[in-house]
Formats: C-alpha cells, structure tokens, sequence
C-alpha cells in the first residue's frame, strides 16, 4: 500500500472497527435469546419470565435509546424517534401486564385485557413515526399518490388475508363483537403496518439511510412475528418463551440499535464510494410496487372465481376500492406527467435560446472524442459553421502542441472524483476558419459519460499578456533585453541548461561621449543614437547569444557556446569584442533639433554638422555624430555566480574608461582588489571631512615687478593619520571609481570654499587685505548646489568685500554647455567675484572659453614655465601667450615659477604676477600672516626697488567687478 493510500484508509479501517463491537453485542443478545427460547430455557417459570419481562426489558431498552437519542441528535426527525420510543413503551407495557398475569399472578391472561390495548397502540405511533422518515412530497398532489399507494399496497394485503384466514376470524361464532373487533385489529394494524413499511422503503429520505433501514427492519420483524401470532395454529399452542418470542425480542433490540447506526454514519461523512451503481432501478421497482400489489389481489380474486368459491363482500369491496384508487393513482399519474412534459418542454426552450444565443461556444463530445453538439456561437467565435464540427473529432481542431497537454488534463479530471472535482478549466489553442490559431479558454463538465466544453476567445488577453511580459523582460526604447531579463539569460547559461553551452563570457558596453550628444544635439536624437547602437549590438551577436541594455548608455551582451582550449577562446571573445567597438564607434546619423549654439565637442563625443553658408550655424536637419565605446570582459569560472560574472565585467569596462576609453579590457583579480582598496579610501576621505582632518594652506602670488604679495591661492590637504599630507589631486586619483570620486570632488571644494572664505574675511579684519583664489572646476561650477545666489550669501554672511575673492575656472569639459556657464559667470561677476582662467594656452577648449567667458585673470599652465629659459621653442610659445593676455587687457599669473631665472625671462616677456618656489611654498595661516605682514619677496636682478608693503600696490585694491583688467588671481 502506497503511502497515501494508508493515510486515507486509518480512519475508515478505525471507524470500521468502532462500529464492529455494537453489531457484535446485537448478534450476541439476539443469538442468546434464540438459543434459549429454542431449549425451552430450561424451566417453564424461566422460560414465562424471560417471554414476558424479557420481551419487556428489550422493548423497554428500544424505548430509552430512540428517546435518549431524540433529546440528544437534533433534526427533522426527532418526532419520528419520539414516535418510536412510544410505540416501544406500548410493547413494553403489553409484555409486562402479560407477564403480571402469567409469572406474579400465575393465572391465564383474560381474553380482554390491559396487554391487548398495549399492543394495539404498538402501531399508530410507528405508522406515524414511518410517515415522518418519509421523503416528504413537494405537492398535494404527491400526499395523495402517497396515500393511494398505501391503501394499494394495503387493500391488497387485506384482501388476501381476508380470503385466507381473516374471514373465519370474522366469523359470529357465539364471541361478543368487542371481541371480534380486538381479533381482527391486529391483523389490520399490522396490515397498514407493513403497507407503509413497503411504501417508505422505496420513499425514504436520504439522511440517515442507515438508521431508517435499520428501524424498518426491526418493525418489519416484528409485523411478521404479529402476523404469525395471529395465525389460529399458533396462537392456539402458543406459550410465553418458546421461539416466536425471539422475533419480537430481535426486533426490540434492532430498533434500540437504529439510531445510532445514523448518527455514526453521520459522524464518518463519507462520500458516496465512485462509480456506485444508478439508483434509477430501485426508483422503479418503488414506483411499481403498489401495481404489483394491485395485480396480486386482483390474481387472488380471479383464483377464488375460476376454483368457484364464493367471494365475500369484504373481499369484493377491497377489491373495488383497490381497483378504483388504482384508476385515480393512474390519472393523477397522467396528469403529473402531461405537467411535467410542459414544463420539461419550457425548460428545454429555455436553456436553448441560453445555449444558442450565448456568446460563449458549448460543445458536447462523447467519451469517443467525437462532437455531439456544438453551439451556433463557433460561426462567430472560430469563424467556422457548427453542422461542420458536428461528428468531427475533437482532437482534430486543437493545435499539435496543446494536444498531449488537453488530453492529459481530460484523463486526470474523469479520473477524480466528481464531488472533489465537479469541473476544470483547460487552455489551448484551436483552429480557426481562416486557417490560424485562436487561444480559447474552456470550462469542462462531465455530462452523460461524456463532457461539455464552454468555450470563450481568450486570444486579445493572450496577447496582451504576451506584451506585458516582454514589455517587463525588455527596454522600452531599444526593445532589447533589459538587465532582469539578461541576468536570468547568464544564470541560464552558467546553470548549463543547454548542452551546447561553453564558458560564458559578458561583454559590459559604455558608449563614450554619449552625454555631449544629448548636451549638444539634444535628448531626441541620443534615443536615436541608442536605438542605432542597439540594432547594431544585436546583428553582432549570434542567434544564441544575448544582447542588452541595463540602462543609459549601458549595454551588455552574453557570448555562449565555443568550447575549447581557454586562451583560444578568450581570444575569439576578445576578437569579438574590438569588431563590437569599431562597429559601436561608426558615425551615427541623427536628426538634431535647434541644439546648443555654436558648440562643437571636441574628441569623443563631438559632432560633425551641416553648416548653413548663408549664417554659419547648424541647421535643423540630419547630423552626424560620433561615440566610442569602452568594453569591459569577463569569464565564467568555476563557482562563479551571475551577480559576480557582471559585476567583473563592468569593474573591467570602468577600467578600459580609466585607461583612456574607446578600448578593451579583461577582467583580472587584482581588479577587485583596488576597488577595495578605492572604495576604503574614498571612506577614509569622507570620514576626514566629518572630523575635521583638512586644512587649508595658502601659496601667495607675487607681482615679478614689486614682489608684493598681490593674492593668494587657498589649498586643501589633508593630513592622514599616518602623517602624510595629500593634495586633493593625489588623494582622488587612489579613490574610488570616476562616479565616486566627482562626489568626493564636490565635498572637498565645498568645504575648501567656505574655509577660504571665512580666513579670507578674518584677514581683512586684521588688515590684510589680499583677495584669495580657489580654483573650480566648470563641471563644479554648473552643479545645482552651487548657484551664484549661493556664493553671493556666502559673501555676505562673512562681509567679505567685492573683488577679494577670486574662482579660477579650471578642468574645462566639451560636454558643458558654453551659454549657460557664460550667464553663471556673469552673475558671479555681479556679485564681486572675479574670474579667473586656469591653464592658459593648453588646448583648443581654453582658446574656445577664453573667446565665450568673462575672464578677468589668466593663468599660464606650468608647462609653459618649467622649460622656459632651456628651450627657445617653448620661450617663444610663452611669449606669444603673454602677448595675447596683454592685448586683451587681462592679468597674467604664470604658474610654476620656481627659479630666479623664470622671474627675470616671465618679467622680460610682459607677465604681470607670478607664483611658485621662487617665492613661497603653500603656507599655514601663522607662516602666510607673517609674509604679509614683512610686505612682500624680493625679486630676482631688482633689489633698487624698494619693497612695496603687501597689498598696496595694483592688486586688487578698489577694482570693480565690471572691469576685467582689474581682477588677479
């Protein structure tokens, strides 16, 4: 036995065996009984005692059980166990008088007595008893067919009686009619008896079918035992105790055992076992029994005439009323059945103009699989006529592959039960008229050994939920996998699931310069450029492999399949990956709106547009542009997990971005270590911004004619806690990746600001009044936490006056848009800043801003100093510079002037202020505050000039913001 099959049968086999220790006391009591009254008990005072008070406990015994369980079961048939209970006292009581007279008093029982009214009201109670466990007629017209059935069961057994033994009984014979009348009132009350015994056994309600076919049992025993009582033979030789009195006492004990068999069958709720046998047969053998009846007395008068016996009046009369209430039960029977062929006539109209105007396809199909029946709806719902479906097999119209898996559910749903499973819902797809596939969702019921289909077109919502799906597994713009669905794509391919299936590699994609084509030509034609990037990404692969987007300007693709030798294959992925980043870097045409004006990205990035001859400005139209693309690769090894495979591969493409980008790098281990180490220096710099471990150090910028201390430049460092001092620019190159470290950037030259400022503002209330410079990046400039109002307040908060603070404009990006740092600038200069243009003459983009920005200060980059005096070639380049600076009317600092001999050529050449080594390093607020206070440096082959006090000479002194060759950084 499997286990499931033991679980399921513990509590059946607990209960069979519950429900065997009553049975068996029954057995025994009615067994011991019979035994006994068959020996004769041994003694005739026993066997007196045990056929009166015996019979008397027993019926007692019933009388107390059917009572105990009508108080304690409640339900519709309490009064029928009540009923019984006091038919059971009536033979209870009968038994005892008997006894009184024959066991105390020792003397015959008088002919009329107390026994015989007793027994006589045995059967009322139990009559009515039977008609309340009766199934109860829903009309009138079913009382009366009960009572015509009744009296045709009854009149016939009357008749035969009659004719066989009741008649001499009624005979006058010298008796009193009292006594007549008691003689033939048993016979007729166990008549009527038996007559609704056989009616309700085939009437009987369903509840507690063992309990009523056990009580019919026991008042059918006891009928039989009543009958052969009265029969002269017996009657006349009848002693209490012999075997007639088991009968009785067996019929007792079985009505004490009748309740409770239906409160235990109750309590196990059972359901009906599968595959039980109809029940239509015993609803006819029901239905014909009173005709049976009929027929017989009819026979037994027929028998009388033909053998030439008289016929009693008696007889004659039941026979009559037999044969008239049988003409009544037939018509009532003929016009119960005109009243239900209309009404089974309306309800089939009904449910046809149900069936055929549904929108819905009802299909019934035999257990052979052929269509029965198929609803007019199939023309509208499958485009097909139903009188076509009609004989047709089913499996015929469902499509090849949905047709195991339907078959597979039909055999499973006939095989469970119907109480457990009365229906099921199966989804498929069948065959339309114009020769396509529909997907149709059908309810299943079983019908008349076969089953019925109810059918809807379900093929919309499969398809929007096809849609939904891809839309959730796909991006929106580029209509590639999106990066929930790519990682579920490499878990596949690192589970193995196909047998083709070979290291995996991804390949992390970053187009390069993206952004400046949304700065520059705008957002419409940088979705258009992804969804170029895409179309081409996806022919680069193979069928198999996988192309993505996660995201931006990220890409990925998953390279499957290729066994073979380790280097050979990671060969032929890189092979792959640089053919990916010369397609990926192919100019894009685009169509640009009306852009940024005048800005052309220089590098990676830029755009190549169609320049309008009559006003030399783009033109609304197709561009060209062009991005390059950083490929980071990493491999699938043993162990290695989805989420590690593409967090390699994207530590990989931020190291192709930070070598340079536009190129391709593998994955190496040492790669996760240094973003570790990154990322716990980047912790350690923020966490020396929260305590404090920053300072700010001052290197002051000379003018090379007077050497007075014109300005001074603030600058950040931090001081480990090993000691070391770190600039900000050799801490960020250690930190972290390029995201992290611009945040880092951001908090260093926000708390660099106000610093310099507020020492700033404390200087000038000592009487040092030197502007000072902080240098800024443009990016840092154009950040949303930085408006000019912001600088503004800050001035204000400290009262530092205008002109004494200088922002040098440094690291200048092609992506930043020109105009809108042009207006930042100039609200700044309204505000008293003054604005300074750091690396003077080192690319094309300073040349660009210097002819944009509002710059009052430029400051030459040290590579123009540190050869200066060596090499001719670079003098000139200097010279030419300076001359620039000086036909513009700006201020010139030269950056990186650590030698005397610098001093002499920069002065020689024109520029202005100098600063560097040949003066003084970075200095601490005490150190700066004392050069200030001596008034200035010497100067290198000018020491007749006398030294002019610190902030006394041009410098900054009295400039207005709106003049720019006033300004010095």
């Amino acid at each position: 036995m499997s286990a499931s099959g033991a679980v399921l049968s513990g509590p059946a086999a607990a209960s069979g065996r519950t429900a065997l220790v009553p049975q068996l006391l029954v057995a025994v009591l009615c067994g011991g009984y019979a035994t006994g009254a068959a020996l004769g008990w041994g003694t005739p005072t026993l066997a007196q005692f045990m056929g009166d008070f015996g019979l008397s406990a027993a019926a007692l015994t019933a009388s107390v059980s059917c009572l105990w369980y009508s108080r304690a079961v409640p339900g519709r048939n309490r009064p029928a166990w009540v009923l019984f209970a006091i038919s059971s006292a009536m033979v209870a009581a009968g038994n005892g008088v008997w006894g009184w007279y024959e066991v105390v008093l020792r003397e015959a029982v008088p002919r009329a007595s107390a026994a015989d009214f007793c027994f006589l009201m045995f059967a009322p109670p139990a009559i009515i008893g039977l008609l309340v466990l009766a199934k109860r007629p829903v009309n009138r017209a079913g009382w009366i067919c009960l009572g015509l059935d009744a009296w045709l069961i009854g009149g016939s057994l009357l008749t035969l009686t009659w004719s066989l033994a009741l008649a001499r009984t009624a005979q006058w014979d010298g008796r009193s009619t009292a006594r007549i009348a008691l003689s033939l009132a048993y016979p007729v009350l166990d008549i009527m008896l038996v007559s609704l015994v056989l009616v309700l056994h085939f009437r009987r309600s369903s509840a507690n079918r063992s309990a009523v076919n056990t009580a019919i049992a026991a008042l059918a025993l006891t009928v039989v035992c009543d009958a052969l009582f009265t029969s002269p033979l017996l009657r006349e030789h009848y002693r209490s105790g012999q075997i007639l009195d088991a009968g009785w006492f067996a019929g007792s004990i079985l009505l004490a055992y009748a309740p409770w068999v239906g409160k235990r069958e109750t309590s196990r709720r059972t359901a009906p076992p599968r595959g039980s046998p109809d029940r239509r047969g015993s609803g006819s053998l029901g239905a014909l029994t009173p005709y049976l009846a009929a027929a017989v007395c009819t026979l037994g008068i027929l028998y009388n005439v033909l053998n030439g016996r008289k016929i009693d009046r008696v007889v004659l009369f039941t026979g009559c009323t037999v044969a008239l209430v049988l003409v009544a039960r037939q018509g009532i029977m003929l016009l119960d059945n005109i009243a239900l062929t209309q009404e089974l006539a309306q309800k089939e109209n009904h449910f046809r103009s149900l069936v055929q105007g549904s929108s819905d396809v009802i299909m019934i199909a035999a257990n052979t699989g052929v269509l029965r029946y198929v609803s007019p709806a199939a023309k509208g719902v499958y485009g097909r006529d139903a009188e076509q479906m009609v004989g047709t097999e089913l499996a015929s119209h469902i499509h090849p592959e949905d047709l195991g898996r339907v078959l597979h559910e039909v055999r499973r749903f006939l095989a469970a039960p119907p109480s457990e499973e009365p229906a099921t819902r199966i989804e498929c797809r069948i065959r339309s008229g114009d020769g396509g596939w529909l997907n149709v969702e059908s309810s299943v019921n079983r019908y008349q050994g076969g089953l019925i289909f109810n059918s809807r077109d379900v093929t919309e919502r499969v398809r929007l939920q096809a849609q939904l799906q891809h839309n959730a597994s796909h991006d929106p713009l580029t209509d590639l996998p999106n990066r929930a669905l790519f990682s579920e794509r490499v878990r596949q391919a690192l589970g193995g699931r196909r047998a083709d299936d070979g290291d995996a590699a991804v390949l992390y994609i970053d187009l390069d310069g993206f952004k400046a084509v949304n700065d520059t030509v705008g957002h419409q034609a940088g979705d258009e450029l992804l969804i170029q990037a895409a179309r081409r990404l996806q022919e680069s692969v193979r069928a198999g492999d996988t192309a993505a987007r996660l995201g931006g300007d990220e890409f990925a693709a998953l390279i499957c399949g290729g066994k073979g030798e380790r280097h050979v294959r990671e060969q032929q992925i890189v092979e792959i990956a640089e053919r990916l980043r010369l397609t990926l870097s192919e100019p894009y045409a685009v169509l640009a709106g009306s852009a940024a004006r005048g800005a052309s990205a220089e590098g990676h990035g830029g755009t190549e547009r169609n320049a309008s001859p009559e006003h030399g400005g783009p033109r609304v139209g197709e561009t060209t542009v062009r991005v390059a693309a950083s490929i980071g690769v990493a491999f699938a090894g043993p162990g290695i997990g989805p989420a590690e495979l593409m967090r390699n591969a994207d530590l990989a493409m931020y190291r192709a971005k930070s070598a340079g980008k536009n190129r391709v790098e593998l994955y190496a281990p040492q790669m996760q270590a240094e973003v570790a180490r990154r990322a716990e220096l980047a912790e350690r710099l923020r966490t020396a911004l929260d305590r404090g471990e920053f300072t700010l150090l001052h290197q002051p910028v000379v003018d090379l004619e007077s050497g007075v201390v014109d300005a001074v430049e603030a600058q950040a460092r931090w001081r480990s806690a090993q000691g070391i001092l770190f600039t900000p620019a050799e801490f960020l190159r250690l930190a972290d990746s390029r995201r992290e470290a611009d945040e880092d950037r951001v908090e260093v030259s926000r708390w660099m600001l106000e610093q310099a400022v507020e020492q700033a503002a404390h200087r000038h209330r000592l009487g040092h009044r030197v502007p000072v410079s902080v240098r800024m990046s443009a990016r840092r400039l154009m950040g949303r936490d930085l408006p000019p109002k912001s600088v503004e307040s800050l001035l204000a908060r400290h009262e530092l006056p205008a002109g004494a603070l200088v922002l040098a404009l440094t690291g200048h990006d092609p992506r930043i848009c020109l105009d809108e740092l042009e207006r930042r600038l100039i609200a700044l200069r309204r505000a008293g800043v003054t604005i300074a243009l750091e690396g003077f003459g080192t690319g094309y983009a300073g040349m660009l801003a210097l002819r944009r920005l509002p710059v009052d200060v430029l400051r030459l980059d040290r590579a123009f100093t540190a050869d200066l005096v060596e090499s001719a070639r670079v003098h000139k380049i200097t010279a030419g510079l300076l001359r620039i600076a000086r036909d513009l009317g700006l201020r010139s600092v030269a950056d990186g002037v650590d030698r005397p001999e610098q001093v002499v050529a920069l002065r020689e050449m024109g520029c202005t202020h100098g600063q560097g080594m040949a003066f003084a390093g970075p200095l601490d607020e005490p150190r700066l505050r004392g050069s200030l206070a001596r008034g200035g440096y010497p100067v290198p082959m000018c020491a007749e000039r006398d030294v002019v006090p610190a902030g006394s000479g041009l410098g900054l002194r009295g400039v207005s913001p709106d003049q720019p060759n006033t300004a010095l950084t």
